[in-house]
Protein backbone atom coordinates (compact mmCIF):
# COMPACT_ATOMS: atom_id res chain seq x y z
CA UNK A 1 0.00 0.00 0.00
CA UNK A 2 3.17 2.45 0.88
CA UNK A 3 4.73 1.47 -2.25
CA UNK A 4 1.32 2.06 -4.50
CA UNK A 5 1.17 5.72 -2.36
CA UNK A 6 4.49 6.42 -3.29
CA UNK A 7 4.20 6.00 -6.91
CA UNK A 8 1.06 7.35 -7.15
CA UNK A 9 2.40 10.66 -5.44
CA UNK A 10 5.27 10.74 -7.58
CA UNK A 11 2.92 10.68 -10.93
CA UNK A 12 1.12 13.08 -9.48
CA UNK A 13 4.23 15.41 -9.15
CA UNK A 14 5.22 14.51 -12.55
CA UNK A 15 1.38 15.33 -14.18
CA UNK A 16 2.07 18.86 -11.95
CA UNK A 17 5.74 19.55 -13.39
CA UNK A 18 4.41 18.44 -17.04
CA UNK A 19 1.23 20.76 -16.94
CA UNK A 20 3.45 24.00 -15.69
CA UNK A 21 5.76 23.34 -18.58
CA UNK A 22 3.18 23.10 -21.17
CA UNK A 23 1.15 26.07 -19.54
CA UNK A 24 4.15 28.40 -18.81
CA UNK A 25 7.02 27.67 -21.14
CA UNK A 26 4.54 27.62 -24.34
CA UNK A 27 2.74 30.36 -23.05
CA UNK A 28 6.55 32.31 -23.02
CA UNK A 29 7.47 31.26 -26.30
CA UNK A 30 5.50 34.35 -28.34
CA UNK A 31 7.45 37.11 -25.89
CA UNK A 32 10.87 35.10 -26.75
CA UNK A 33 9.98 34.95 -30.49
CA UNK A 34 9.74 38.82 -30.30
CA UNK A 35 13.42 39.15 -28.67
CA UNK A 36 14.90 36.56 -31.12
CA UNK A 37 13.04 38.79 -33.65
CA UNK A 38 15.20 41.97 -32.73
CA UNK A 39 18.42 40.86 -34.42
CA UNK A 40 17.99 38.15 -36.52
CA UNK A 41 15.36 37.85 -39.52
CA UNK A 42 12.64 35.87 -38.69
CA UNK A 43 12.27 33.12 -40.72
CA UNK A 44 16.34 32.42 -40.48
CA UNK A 45 15.76 32.12 -37.31
CA UNK A 46 12.67 29.69 -37.06
CA UNK A 47 14.96 27.85 -39.93
CA UNK A 48 17.86 27.86 -36.93
CA UNK A 49 15.52 26.51 -34.55
CA UNK A 50 13.89 23.61 -35.96
CA UNK A 51 16.58 22.07 -37.97
CA UNK A 52 18.72 22.04 -34.59
CA UNK A 53 15.69 21.06 -32.03
CA UNK A 54 14.80 18.31 -34.88
CA UNK A 55 18.59 17.02 -35.89
CA UNK A 56 19.39 16.94 -31.76
CA UNK A 57 15.92 14.89 -31.38
CA UNK A 58 16.34 12.59 -34.27
CA UNK A 59 20.22 11.83 -33.09
CA UNK A 60 18.82 10.96 -29.54
CA UNK A 61 16.21 8.67 -30.92
CA UNK A 62 18.51 7.14 -33.30
CA UNK A 63 20.42 6.14 -30.87
CA UNK A 64 18.33 4.79 -28.64
CA UNK A 65 17.48 2.62 -31.31
CA UNK A 66 13.90 4.08 -33.12
CA UNK A 67 13.71 2.48 -36.43
CA UNK A 68 15.07 4.99 -38.94
CA UNK A 69 11.82 6.94 -40.74
CA UNK A 70 10.87 5.95 -44.47
CA UNK A 71 10.67 7.40 -47.51
CA UNK A 72 6.44 7.64 -47.01
CA UNK A 73 7.13 9.13 -43.41
CA UNK A 74 9.57 11.81 -44.92
CA UNK A 75 6.91 12.89 -47.75
CA UNK A 76 4.13 13.12 -44.86
CA UNK A 77 6.64 14.83 -42.95
CA UNK A 78 7.07 17.32 -45.45
CA UNK A 79 3.55 18.21 -45.90
CA UNK A 80 3.03 18.75 -41.94
CA UNK A 81 6.12 20.69 -41.99
CA UNK A 82 5.44 23.06 -44.58
CA UNK A 83 1.44 23.75 -43.27
CA UNK A 84 2.50 23.76 -39.23
CA UNK A 85 6.20 24.83 -38.82
CA UNK A 86 6.59 26.92 -41.96
CA UNK A 87 3.48 28.10 -42.73
CA UNK A 88 2.24 28.32 -39.11
CA UNK A 89 5.44 29.01 -36.89
CA UNK A 90 7.27 30.60 -39.50
CA UNK A 91 4.94 33.10 -40.31
CA UNK A 92 4.06 33.56 -36.72
CA UNK A 93 7.50 34.81 -36.55
CA UNK A 94 7.10 37.15 -39.38
CA UNK A 95 4.21 38.82 -38.16
CA UNK A 96 5.62 39.31 -34.23
CA UNK A 97 7.71 42.23 -36.66
CA UNK A 98 4.26 44.29 -36.83
CA UNK A 99 2.31 42.47 -33.59
CA UNK A 100 2.85 42.92 -29.99
CA UNK A 101 3.52 38.97 -28.67
CA UNK A 102 0.70 39.16 -26.54
CA UNK A 103 -1.56 39.99 -29.21
CA UNK A 104 -0.26 37.02 -31.63
CA UNK A 105 -0.44 34.86 -28.56
CA UNK A 106 -4.61 35.81 -28.47
CA UNK A 107 -4.99 35.09 -32.19
CA UNK A 108 -3.35 31.85 -32.17
CA UNK A 109 -5.54 31.11 -30.04
CA UNK A 110 -8.08 30.94 -32.96
CA UNK A 111 -6.79 27.45 -34.04
CA UNK A 112 -9.65 25.50 -33.04
CA UNK A 113 -12.26 27.86 -34.83
CA UNK A 114 -10.59 26.83 -38.29
CA UNK A 115 -10.52 23.20 -37.45
CA UNK A 116 -14.00 23.88 -37.05
CA UNK A 117 -14.29 25.52 -40.43
CA UNK A 118 -12.04 23.24 -42.18
CA UNK A 119 -13.61 20.37 -40.65
CA UNK A 120 -17.12 21.32 -42.18
CA UNK A 121 -15.72 22.51 -45.93
CA UNK A 122 -13.69 19.42 -46.31
CA UNK A 123 -14.94 17.03 -48.86
CA UNK A 124 -17.80 14.94 -46.85
CA UNK A 125 -17.34 17.36 -44.04
CA UNK A 126 -19.35 17.57 -40.77
CA UNK A 127 -22.03 20.68 -40.47
CA UNK A 128 -20.61 22.02 -37.27
CA UNK A 129 -23.66 22.57 -34.35
CA UNK A 130 -25.70 25.80 -33.73
CA UNK A 131 -22.80 26.13 -30.17
CA UNK A 132 -19.97 26.02 -32.85
CA UNK A 133 -21.68 28.74 -35.09
CA UNK A 134 -21.77 30.92 -32.29
CA UNK A 135 -18.75 30.21 -31.46
CA UNK A 136 -17.00 30.71 -34.59
CA UNK A 137 -18.74 34.31 -34.46
CA UNK A 138 -17.68 35.20 -31.35
CA UNK A 139 -14.03 34.14 -31.93
CA UNK A 140 -14.09 36.24 -35.06
CA UNK A 141 -15.68 39.26 -33.54
CA UNK A 142 -12.51 39.21 -30.93
CA UNK A 143 -10.42 39.48 -33.54
CA UNK A 144 -11.93 41.90 -35.06
CA UNK A 145 -11.92 43.93 -31.59
CA UNK A 146 -7.93 43.67 -31.76
CA UNK A 147 -7.91 44.64 -34.90
CA UNK A 148 -9.87 48.18 -34.86
CA UNK A 149 -7.93 49.26 -31.54
CA UNK A 150 -5.06 50.25 -34.39
CA UNK A 151 -2.14 51.06 -32.02
CA UNK A 152 -2.88 51.30 -28.90
CA UNK A 153 -1.91 47.51 -27.84
CA UNK A 154 1.19 49.21 -26.97
CA UNK A 155 3.33 47.78 -30.20
CA UNK A 156 2.57 48.26 -34.26
CA UNK A 157 -0.36 46.76 -34.68
CA UNK A 158 -0.96 46.78 -38.33
CA UNK A 159 -3.91 44.87 -40.55
CA UNK A 160 -1.23 42.98 -42.27
CA UNK A 161 0.31 41.60 -39.31
CA UNK A 162 -3.25 40.22 -38.08
CA UNK A 163 -3.86 39.45 -41.36
CA UNK A 164 -0.26 37.19 -41.43
CA UNK A 165 -1.35 35.45 -38.30
CA UNK A 166 -4.29 34.53 -39.53
CA UNK A 167 -3.19 33.20 -42.73
CA UNK A 168 -0.43 31.62 -40.10
CA UNK A 169 -3.52 29.84 -37.88
CA UNK A 170 -5.10 28.81 -41.18
CA UNK A 171 -2.22 26.75 -41.84
CA UNK A 172 -1.81 25.44 -38.83
CA UNK A 173 -5.24 24.02 -38.84
CA UNK A 174 -5.14 22.26 -42.52
CA UNK A 175 -1.57 20.72 -41.37
CA UNK A 176 -3.38 19.76 -38.11
CA UNK A 177 -6.51 18.26 -40.16
CA UNK A 178 -3.82 16.29 -42.41
CA UNK A 179 -1.59 14.94 -39.84
CA UNK A 180 -4.89 12.82 -38.90
CA UNK A 181 -4.13 10.56 -41.44
CA UNK A 182 -1.32 10.78 -42.86
CA UNK A 183 1.51 7.76 -42.61
CA UNK A 184 4.09 9.03 -39.62
CA UNK A 185 6.56 6.75 -37.58
CA UNK A 186 5.18 4.88 -35.23
CA UNK A 187 7.48 6.66 -32.78
CA UNK A 188 5.75 10.65 -31.68
CA UNK A 189 9.04 12.20 -31.19
CA UNK A 190 10.39 10.49 -33.99
CA UNK A 191 7.50 11.88 -36.26
CA UNK A 192 7.99 15.01 -34.56
CA UNK A 193 11.65 15.29 -35.20
CA UNK A 194 11.34 14.72 -39.05
CA UNK A 195 8.39 17.47 -39.21
CA UNK A 196 11.16 19.90 -37.30
CA UNK A 197 13.70 18.90 -39.89
CA UNK A 198 11.63 19.06 -42.70
CA UNK A 199 10.15 22.23 -42.10
CA UNK A 200 13.63 24.24 -40.90
CA UNK A 201 14.84 22.87 -44.32
CA UNK A 202 11.21 24.88 -46.00
CA UNK A 203 11.71 27.67 -43.58
CA UNK A 204 15.79 27.87 -44.77
CA UNK A 205 14.05 27.59 -48.90
CA UNK A 206 11.81 30.60 -47.59
CA UNK A 207 14.51 32.84 -45.52
CA UNK A 208 16.63 32.24 -49.19
CA UNK A 209 13.91 33.11 -51.34
CA UNK A 210 13.06 36.65 -49.37
CA UNK A 211 16.54 37.74 -49.15
CA UNK A 212 17.53 37.50 -45.49
CA UNK A 213 20.74 36.24 -46.23
CA UNK A 214 21.12 40.03 -46.73
CA UNK A 215 19.68 40.96 -43.43
CA UNK A 216 21.69 38.45 -41.51
CA UNK A 217 24.49 40.67 -39.67
CA UNK A 218 26.05 38.13 -36.76
CA UNK A 219 27.64 40.82 -35.01
CA UNK A 220 24.71 42.59 -34.72
CA UNK A 221 22.80 40.05 -32.98
CA UNK A 222 22.09 40.52 -29.68
CA UNK A 223 22.78 38.39 -26.50
CA UNK A 224 19.09 38.93 -25.87
CA UNK A 225 18.61 37.38 -29.40
CA UNK A 226 20.65 34.50 -28.91
CA UNK A 227 19.33 33.87 -25.61
CA UNK A 228 15.92 33.61 -26.95
CA UNK A 229 16.53 31.63 -29.71
CA UNK A 230 18.46 29.05 -27.27
CA UNK A 231 15.70 29.33 -25.06
CA UNK A 232 13.46 28.49 -28.04
CA UNK A 233 14.98 25.50 -29.36
CA UNK A 234 15.47 23.72 -25.51
CA UNK A 235 12.71 25.06 -23.38
CA UNK A 236 10.08 25.89 -26.40
CA UNK A 237 10.78 22.70 -28.97
CA UNK A 238 12.25 19.95 -26.41
CA UNK A 239 11.11 20.02 -23.15
CA UNK A 240 7.74 21.50 -22.93
CA UNK A 241 6.83 19.40 -26.27
CA UNK A 242 8.26 16.09 -24.47
CA UNK A 243 6.01 17.27 -21.47
CA UNK A 244 2.70 17.36 -23.82
CA UNK A 245 3.47 14.31 -25.78
CA UNK A 246 3.97 12.47 -21.95
CA UNK A 247 0.79 14.18 -21.06
CA UNK A 248 -1.53 13.04 -23.53
CA UNK A 249 -0.37 9.11 -22.94
CA UNK A 250 -1.04 9.71 -19.10
CA UNK A 251 -3.76 12.13 -19.14
CA UNK A 252 -7.34 12.61 -20.87
CA UNK A 253 -7.10 15.32 -23.64
CA UNK A 254 -9.39 17.72 -22.14
CA UNK A 255 -7.14 18.58 -19.68
CA UNK A 256 -4.39 18.36 -22.05
CA UNK A 257 -6.27 21.08 -24.23
CA UNK A 258 -6.78 23.21 -21.37
CA UNK A 259 -3.58 24.84 -22.30
CA UNK A 260 -4.84 26.46 -25.27
CA UNK A 261 -6.82 28.61 -22.63
CA UNK A 262 -3.90 29.71 -19.99
CA UNK A 263 -1.12 30.05 -23.07
CA UNK A 264 -2.60 33.33 -23.92
CA UNK A 265 -2.92 34.44 -20.72
CA UNK A 266 0.74 33.85 -19.72
CA UNK A 267 1.79 35.17 -23.28
CA UNK A 268 -0.66 38.38 -22.61
CA UNK A 269 1.00 39.09 -18.54
CA UNK A 270 4.56 38.27 -19.44
CA UNK A 271 4.21 40.53 -22.93
CA UNK A 272 3.02 43.74 -20.28
CA UNK A 273 5.36 42.40 -17.34
CA UNK A 274 8.97 41.66 -19.58
CA UNK A 275 8.38 43.70 -22.77
CA UNK A 276 6.58 46.53 -21.42
CA UNK A 277 3.61 46.08 -24.10
CA UNK A 278 0.41 48.20 -23.22
CA UNK A 279 -2.75 46.26 -22.00
CA UNK A 280 -5.44 47.98 -23.08
CA UNK A 281 -9.36 46.98 -21.66
CA UNK A 282 -10.27 46.29 -24.85
CA UNK A 283 -7.55 43.71 -25.71
CA UNK A 284 -8.36 42.02 -22.34
CA UNK A 285 -12.07 42.06 -23.62
CA UNK A 286 -10.78 40.48 -26.99
CA UNK A 287 -8.79 38.00 -25.14
CA UNK A 288 -11.89 37.02 -23.14
CA UNK A 289 -13.62 36.56 -26.11
CA UNK A 290 -11.50 34.58 -27.83
CA UNK A 291 -9.98 32.37 -24.99
CA UNK A 292 -14.78 32.05 -24.57
CA UNK A 293 -15.22 30.97 -28.17
CA UNK A 294 -12.42 28.41 -28.30
CA UNK A 295 -14.15 27.02 -24.94
CA UNK A 296 -17.88 27.06 -26.52
CA UNK A 297 -16.28 25.31 -29.62
CA UNK A 298 -14.23 22.67 -27.86
CA UNK A 299 -17.15 21.82 -25.27
CA UNK A 300 -20.00 21.97 -28.59
CA UNK A 301 -17.53 20.07 -30.56
CA UNK A 302 -17.09 17.17 -27.88
CA UNK A 303 -20.86 16.95 -27.51
CA UNK A 304 -21.29 16.41 -31.13
CA UNK A 305 -18.92 13.61 -30.92
CA UNK A 306 -20.59 12.03 -27.48
CA UNK A 307 -24.17 12.28 -29.42
CA UNK A 308 -22.93 10.27 -32.52
CA UNK A 309 -20.89 7.85 -30.91
CA UNK A 310 -23.68 5.31 -31.24
CA UNK A 311 -23.34 6.39 -35.75
CA UNK A 312 -19.81 5.84 -36.46
CA UNK A 313 -21.07 7.52 -40.08
CA UNK A 314 -21.77 10.55 -37.93
CA UNK A 315 -18.23 11.15 -35.77
CA UNK A 316 -15.55 13.68 -36.79
CA UNK A 317 -12.85 12.22 -38.36
CA UNK A 318 -10.38 13.38 -35.15
CA UNK A 319 -8.84 12.36 -31.89
CA UNK A 320 -10.27 13.90 -28.52
CA UNK A 321 -6.47 15.56 -28.96
CA UNK A 322 -6.85 17.41 -32.46
CA UNK A 323 -7.73 20.30 -30.59
CA UNK A 324 -4.95 19.87 -28.38
CA UNK A 325 -2.14 20.08 -30.73
CA UNK A 326 0.56 22.31 -29.97
CA UNK A 327 0.14 26.07 -30.62
CA UNK A 328 1.96 28.00 -33.48
CA UNK A 329 4.85 29.26 -31.56
CA UNK A 330 5.76 26.05 -30.10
Amino acid sequence: MTKLRTMTGSMGVQVVAAFVAVYIIWGSTYLAIRYADETMPPFLMASARFLIAGGLLYVWLRLRGTPRPQRVHWKSALIIGALLLAGGNGLVSFAELQVPSSVAAVIVAMVPLWMALLDWLRPGGVRPSAGVLVGLAIGFGGVALLVTQGNAAGGVLTVFGVGTLLVATFSWASGSLYARNATLPKAPLMGTATEMLAGGVILLVLATATGEWGQLHMQRISTDSVLALAFLIVFGSLVAFSAYVWLLRNVSSARVSTYAYVNPAVAVFLGWALAGEIITIRTLVATAVIIAAVALITAARARQQVVGASDPEALLPSEASDDARPALSR
